[in-house]
């Protein structure tokens, strides 16, 4: 068994119109695609030094020759640097939202389908770790933990499964007494069978949706740390270490080296929100009929 949009080619092309139909999705869609070319094609066609810096070139403004976003305060140039720091911040961001989004689907599937005291003992765990601040975990993780792209990767995703983890287990308790799931038992089929077939497949909608929104928070996340000195060494860069980079010079009418990251940053976050909302949209059946 599949979700409802996908038991069908019809359910699927009113899933898909129901969600073209919301202009803000579309809307987001545009703006995360525009931005991962920008990020990713961009450095083919504007190449620039982002490893050696240029203190002849220091600070240079917006229109400046050879840099028509300007430089920063250690010679790098500002267009060139925002695509790199773009690469980073999507790289982590997505990836660390897809791999909590999968962790918690399969605690809370397995939890949810379980029941009893495997499920009491497991969701006590997320609820544990969600009494205490993500970015109080965050930093005392980072603190110990030398930040690369991959180790951010993995950290952030260990606060981020725990949202998704809460959501597919409610779907799995609805679940896991539907009579096709009864069925598997009856004719033998073990319960991992079950839950790789049926519950998980059964919650499509919700894991989607949810990873829209974790990879929201992932780069947000990933903001913060840059921001508290915790995130990438030099010359490595995110859109949240160019924004902290940029605060130092908040006085001193530097405005290249704070809106463009910081507008970056509001842009796909947005984005993926208004993915989120589009793909809610559509996974719910009524909103479809309507």
């Amino acid at each position: 068994m599949t979700t409802d949009i996908a038991r069908s080619p019809g359910n699927f092309r009113l899933g898909l119109r129901t969600f073209l139909d919301n202009r803000l999705a579309v809307l987001g869609l545009v703006i995360v695609i525009g931005l991962i070319v920008f990020s990713f094609v961009g450095p083919l066609f504007y190449q620039t030094d982002q490893v050696h810096t240029d203190l002849n070139s220091v600070e240079l403004p917006p229109g400046s020759p050879g840099h028509p976003l300007g430089t920063d305060q250690a010679g790098y140039d500002q267009l060139g640097r925002l695509m790199a720091a773009g690469q980073t911040s999507l790289i982590v961001g997505v990836g660390a939202g897809l791999l909590g989004t999968v962790i918690g689907a399969l605690w809370g599937a397995v939890a949810g389908f379980f029941g009893g005291a495997i499920d009491s003992l497991m969701m006590r765990v997320v609820d544990a770790l969600l009494a205490v601040p993500a970015i109080f975990l965050l930093l005392v993780i980072a603190a110990i933990w030398r930040p690369t792209v991959w180790s951010l990767v993995i950290l952030i995703a260990l606060i981020s499964w725990l949202v998704p983890a809460r959501l597919v287990r409610g779907d799995s308790l609805s679940l896991r007494v539907r009579e096709y799931v009864q069925a598997v038992r009856l004719m033998g089929g073990g319960r991992w069978w079950a839950v790789s077939r049926h519950i998980l497949p059964g919650s499509l909608g919700t894991i989607v949706v949810s990873a829209s929104f974790q990879v929201a928070d992932a780069i947000i996340y990933l903001a913060y740390l840059s921001f508290l000195g915790l995130g990438l060494a030099p010359p490595t860069t995110d859109w949240g270490g160019m924004l902290t980079d940029g605060v130092d010079y908040v006085y001193s009418d530097y405005w290249w080296l704070i809106y463009p990251p910081g507008l970056a940053i509001v842009l796909i976050v947005i984005g993926f929100n208004f993915i989120g909302d589009g793909l809610r949209d559509s996974f719910d059946a009524r909103l479809r009929r309507r």
